[in-house]
């Protein structure tokens, strides 16, 4: 969730408003999709984000937004591409169809968290769209972790890795969300402040959700002991980021949560890789 990138905003100025009453598991699936993918979502009027309602579909959300590059990573082996030069393919596919998102929300909390001494200076250094040499590490490694994890799953089981890496993203994009139940909004603009706080149960429903989703699609391709393991270690950097975040800012930012989503997706392939 990037607060700072005026381009991904789901309400901008120049977008029609929802009339009142537009609430339903279609409309939240939308929602989400506009919150966190660049992919296209017809002409509905937009609405004011509600993390409350883009929990509880953001599981589903996750599926429409990885099934594209998980489709292109696993045709591209099959028709005899290398199995790494095809991870590099649908990690920018992904990249492309989330807007870039968790790569550039990584890179901006790395920047921000690492690069100053003071709340205000890091949460200044957050808002500013220039990536510095924290940033850029962690975009570069961010992406080599997930290209080399995808590449070595393939090249043993192409269904496999795709069923995975689908599985970590919608652990990595729900799981995120945690801070915004647990931290208040440490700015009073960006997205992560306009979509409010999110509801305690609204958090349960979607985190369930993609629990289900992780054993149901990862399963196959791992073993209970695995996912198992995904889980713990997914919850583990979760508390991890949000006690540096309470630590280091007092709060929870768009930025914040955003990379913790892109942690946590490496933390799960991390725990699965053994298994596969």
């Amino acid at each position: 969730m990037n607060a700072e990138e005026p381009s991904v905003q789901p309400d901008e100025p120049s977008s029609p408003r929802a009339p009142a009453g537009g609430v339903g598991l279609r409309d939240d699936f939308i929602m989400a999709l506009r919150f966190f993918s660049r992919l296209p979502t017809g002409e509905t009027p937009h609405q004011t984000p509600d993390l409350g309602r883009i929990a509880m579909a953001l599981p589903l959300a996750s599926v429409a937004i990885g099934i594209g590059p998980v489709l292109l990573l696993i045709g591209a082996t099959l028709i005899g591409l290398p199995s790494y030069f095809a991870a590099a393919l649908a990690v920018a596919a992904m990249i492309i169809a989330s807007g870039a998102m968790a790569e550039d929300a990584l890179a901006d909390a790395a920047d921000g968290l690492f690069g100053a001494h003071s709340v205000e200076r890091r949460l200044e250094i957050m808002k500013d769209s220039r990536h510095g040499t924290y940033g850029v590490a962690a975009l570069t490694l961010f992406i080599l972790l997930r290209v080399t994890a995808l590449g070595a799953v393939t090249a043993i089981n192409p269904l496999a890795a795709g069923a995975i890496w689908l599985a970590a993203n919608i652990v990595g994009r729900s799981g995120a969300l945690w801070l915004a139940v647990a931290l208040p909004p440490a700015r009073n603009d960006g997205a992560s402040a306009t979509a409010g706080r999110l509801p305690p149960q609204s958090f349960a429903i979607g985190a369930v959700l993609a629990a289900i989703l992780l054993f149901v699609l990862a399963g196959p391709g791992t073993s209970v002991v695995g996912l198992g393991m995904a889980m713990l270690l997914a919850v583990a950097v979760i508390a991890g980021w949000m006690a540096l975040c309470r630590r280091l800012v007092g709060g929870q930012t768009g930025d914040l949560i955003g990379a913790l989503g892109a942690l946590v997706e490496i933390a799960v392939l991390t725990a699965l890789l053994p298994f596969a």
